[in-house]
């Protein structure tokens, strides 16, 4: 058991020190990797705990954001009320959502999942109260006493504070009564409900608590980039924390951790032109590419290259 917290605690501690040796630009890709890490770890709970692929978890995502800049108003707000309601918004739409998707199953509850979210986005798209296609600006980020979310270095301990607080409830979760039940749906649902598991029940808690912390994420995303636009709640975003995850490994908080780490940084890295030249205009491509490339040689993800080299090494 103390093993397992080492690297977690040890990572919690350098990137609380981190923003003493990092420049602004770094200290805000650490930020923006940390609030698609929250992203990332909420998608976990249903793909890697539970076993539920969704294809439409950005509408979650989105919803937390723009409730993040229309609660916020021209003064900004108190994040002790601008926060939960972003939470609450995001957990309310994944609820009735959930309550109607989790009827179905496989390819099919991957489809309804995406056809949700797409409706979602075009509520925001089409309104005149979202701004249409060109989002709405946060004029004035939210407050809470001495913390003010417009200071770099307060925003940034707030985003690593969340990180850490959402890892370690899904690691207390996972080990609990509950997150046990969702393996076991995962594994075998028949056999859940056979031994008295109300499974229905249990998914759509996860799926409502995934929600919520999408919702969590899409709050600071909106404080961080003092922007929305109907695009954080399109199937591209679903795709790519999907990718995420699938690129880290799935099954494991820390490889939905590592793969967000991944993703961005490889994201930014294909869009330097000192880098790449003409390339970079075609980061997309290549990293398609890449990601494949990742997929087919490490099928666990970042997170089994570990394991692997351990198993080259003693063959």
């Amino acid at each position: 058991m103390a093993r397992t917290w080492i690297v977690p605690v040890a990572t919690a501690l350098v990137l609380l020190m981190l923003p003493l040796g990092l420049s602004p630009y770094m200290q805000e890709t650490v930020v923006k990797i940390a609030i698609y890490a929250v992203f990332a770890l909420s998608l976990e709970l249903l793909v890697g705990v539970t076993g539920l692929v969704s294809l439409g978890h950005a509408a979650f995502l989105g919803i937390g954001a723009y409730v993040t800049v229309l609660a916020s108003g021209d003064s900004g707000g108190s994040i002790a009320k601008v926060a939960p309601l972003a939470v609450l918004a995001a957990a309310t739409y994944a609820l009735f959502v959930g309550a109607l998707s989790l009827r179905t199953k496989g390819v099919y509850f991957i489809m309804v999942t995406l056809a949700f979210a797409q409706m979602a986005y075009f509520v925001f798209h089409d309104t005149k109260l979202a701004g249409g296609s060109d989002g709405l600006f946060l004029y004035a980020k939210p407050t809470l006493g001495a913390l003010n979310l417009d200071d770099k270095q307060h925003l940034y301990y707030a985003v690593i504070g969340t990180l850490i607080a959402t890892y370690a409830l899904l690691a207390l979760l996972m080990r609990s009564r509950f997150g046990h039940a969702l393996a076991g749906i995962r594994v075998n649902e028949q056999r859940m409900r056979a031994a008295g598991f109300k499974t229905y029940g249990y998914k759509l808690a996860a799926f409502v608590i995934a929600g919520a912390l999408a919702g969590l994420a899409g709050f600071l995303l909106a404080v961080k980039d003092g922007a929305v636009n109907p695009e954080l709640l399109s199937w591209h975003e679903s795709g790519a924390v999907l990718l995420m995850l699938i690129l880290g490994g799935i099954g494991s908080l820390r490889g939905a951790v590592i793969g967000a780490i991944a993703f961005t940084l490889l994201k930014e890295l294909f869009q330097l032109e000192s880098l790449l030249g003409p390339l970079a205009s075609h980061w997309q491509m290549t990293l398609g590419f890449t990601i494949i490339s990742f997929v087919a040689l490490l099928p666990k993800g970042l997170i089994g290259l570990r394991a692997r080299l351990a198993g080259a090494s003693n063959g």
